[in-house]
């Protein structure tokens, strides 16, 4: 018998495997696609040696994860590559805001009236990056905080609602680029705790960057597949699980898939019921005959773009995709270009090129042209730049990875309690009603993202209850 059966071969599942195969636990992982990596594939979607990440593509969560810091995933072929810019966000009179490694440069760059105000807001955490990170990836009771302190302070920033701390910014670029950063996860602007995302995303960026992956988001899932089999773990694809039965007889279960798929899968009935899932995405992979023409200067050496003409816009993206059944006419976009940063993605002098919109859950329209009208925008003759295209709303998100549903790329609503508190209100949300099933997917803390974070939480009640047994 094993000791856990890991069900589901993403970042989170991959990520618990190691952390009991670590501890000397006999594990094996079962995934239903052809290959592993979830959230974290690369795959040619276009044409012939353009490497695209259908998923995630830039990481400042996984480079900065606890998890994977504590990992020797560069042994295993992780190489993390690092454009000029993390981040930057262009205006439509030419100029840009960005987001730099420097917390000096970011703040010039939202001129001399914001300046100050974020040299304050981020340079009081800064210093305690790792710590914090650490303290704030680990809740709720994974761990006990190593500085409660500044968690505390955190909080009292973090805790309302960005649209709380924007009112001390007296500018639109300040304002834009951190409602921006709050949208990198679909929250409303004005939700619980949005303030603590767009920070989170800004102290990360100080910290280690914004890096793609060499090579595209697989090799990170490789990585972890690596490591996992030297610790002595088995890892079985193109095997569907559609009920405990149809696996191997284990001491525990562990689940990276979605609420839903784990209450029909292991028998839970409506235990996670009032479960919510949040707006999707419409996402196009180009392939480009050259850089993407931007009108200003900071995005051609950023891997990450951000496109909304101020934050006005971007809430009423947000509030379309959220409160609406129809896409916003003109959608807040985020772009990836990581051949700046990764020339083994496209062929010499090509580039890919990857953008999404936010639509509402299940939406079934084509987002192609408004997608395209707004980076016009801020990049014209960008249509003239376009080799292929491959396009992908929910249906087809969800039709690719099983933990998206009705597209949505976070697992669950990320507003409210849920938030926080994820699948379930509860202290120990990687436990079930089953008391050998656990659940390890962005559906728990810490939420959505490539960090392996969620899975690191659950191995630790699952190792827990093995000793118990």
């Amino acid at each position: 018998m094993l000791d856990a059966v890991v069900v589901g071969a993403g970042p989170n599942g991959l990520t618990a495997a190691v952390e009991l195969a670590r501890r000397g636990f006999s594990v094996a992982v079962f995934e239903a696609r052809g290959t592993v990596g979830g959230g974290a594939r690369t795959e040619e979607l276009t044409l012939p040696g353009f490497r695209h990440d259908p998923c995630s593509a830039a990481h400042p969560l996984g480079i900065n994860s606890p998890a994977f810091r504590d990992l020797p995933l560069e042994r295993y072929g992780l190489q993390w590559l690092h454009p000029g810019l993390p981040m930057a966000h262009p205006f439509l009179d030419g100029s840009a805001a960005v987001l730099s490694r420097s917390v000096g440069e970011t703040a010039a760059s939202f001129g001399a009236r914001d300046a100050g105000p974020y040299r304050r807001l981020v340079e009081r955490f800064l210093p305690r990056w790792d710590t914090l990170a650490r303290d704030f990836m680990s809740l709720p009771l994974t761990a006990l905080p190593r500085d409660p302190v500044t968690l505390a302070r955190f909080g009292l920033v973090g805790l309302p609602p960005s649209t709380w701390l924007m009112r001390r910014f007296r500018d639109e670029k300040a304002k834009t680029l951190f409602a921006g950063l709050v949208a990198h996860v679909m929250a409303p602007l004005g939700g619980f705790a949005t303030g603590a995302i767009g920070l989170v995303f800004a102290l990360a960026a100080h910290a280690r960057g914004w890096p793609v992956a060499r090579g595209g988001s697989q090799s990170i899932s490789d990585a972890l597949t690596g490591y996992l089999q030297d610790l002595g773990g088995a890892v079985h694809t193109d095997y569907e699980v559609k009920r405990l039965d149809d696996l191997p007889p284990a001491r525990a279960y562990v689940f990276d898939t979605s609420p839903t798929a784990l209450a029909r899968i292991a028998g839970l009935g409506s235990h996670y019921a009032n479960y919510r899932y949040g707006p999707s995405v419409f996402k196009i992979d180009y392939a480009l005959d050259g850089p993407v023409p931007w009108t200003a200067e900071e995005p051609r050496s950023a891997g990450t773009v951000q496109i909304g003409a101020d934050s006005t816009e971007i809430g009423a993206a947000l509030h379309a995709a959220y409160g609406t059944d129809r896409a916003p006419e003109r959608p807040f976009l985020i772009t990836v270009q990581p051949s700046v940063a990764d020339p083994t993605r496209a062929p010499a002098g090509k580039h890919v090129f990857w953008a999404y919109g936010h639509v509402p859950n299940g939406w079934s329209g084509d987002l192609t042209d408004a997608m395209e009208r707004q980076l016009e925008r801020f990049a014209p003759g960008f249509r003239d730049r376009v080799l292929a295209r491959a396009t992908a709303g929910p249906a087809e998100l969800a039709a690719r990875n099983a933990n998206y549903v009705g597209g949505d790329i976070s697992s669950g609503a990320v507003s409210g309690l849920q938030l926080l508190l994820r699948p379930k209100i509860s202290l120990f949300p990687y436990s079930t009603p089953h008391p050998a099933v656990f659940i390890c997917s962005s559906a728990t803390p810490p939420g959505p993202g490539v960090h392996g974070m969620s899975g690191h939480n659950a191995a630790k009640a699952v190792w827990r209850r093995l000793r118990q047994t």
